[in-house]
C-alpha cells in the first residue's frame, strides 16, 4: 500500500514540478505515472553506480556534484518517456531540486503521518 501511494504522489510531483517549472513538461497522469516508475527504477539502479563512479569529483566539490547527478537521472528519464519532456540539463537541474524537495515532503507525510509505528 505504501509503494503504490508513493508512487502516486510522486506523480503528482511530478506534474507540480511541471506547473512550477516552465522548463518541465508532463503531458498527462498517465506520462507522470510512467515517468515516476522510471525516475525511481534510474534512481534505485542507475544512481548508486554513479555515485560510486564519480566519488572523487562528488568529494572535492563536498557533495555539489551529486546535484549533476540527480539532473542526470532527470534528464535520462525525460529521454527515456515520451510523456516527460524536459528542455536541456539546466532545466534538468532545476526540475530535479523541486522534485527532490517535493520527494523529501512526500517522505516526512509518509514515514511521520501516515505510517508511524
Amino acid at each position: 500500500m505504501k509503494l503504490i501511494l508513493k508512487w502516486l504522489l510522486s506523480a503528482t510531483a511530478l506534474l507540480l514540478v511541471a506547473y512550477l517549472y516552465s522548463g518541465v513538461v508532463v503531458t498527462s497522469f498517465t506520462g507522470a505515472l510512467i515517468a515516476a516508475l522510471v525516475l525511481g527504477a534510474l534512481n534505485t539502479v542507475v544512481r548508486p553506480i554513479l555515485i560510486l563512479l564519480t566519488l572523487p569529483v562528488t568529494l572535492v566539490t563536498v557533495g555539489l556534484f551529486l546535484f549533476v547527478i540527480n539532473a542526470l537521472m532527470f534528464w535520462a528519464a525525460a529521454s527515456l518517456v515520451s510523456g516527460l519532456n524536459v528542455t536541456g540539463f539546466g532545466a534538468a537541474l532545476i526540475g530535479s531540486l523541486i522534485y527532490s524537495v517535493l520527494q523529501l515532503a512526500i517522505e516526512f507525510v509518509l514515514e511521520r503521518l501516515l505510517f508511524n509505528k
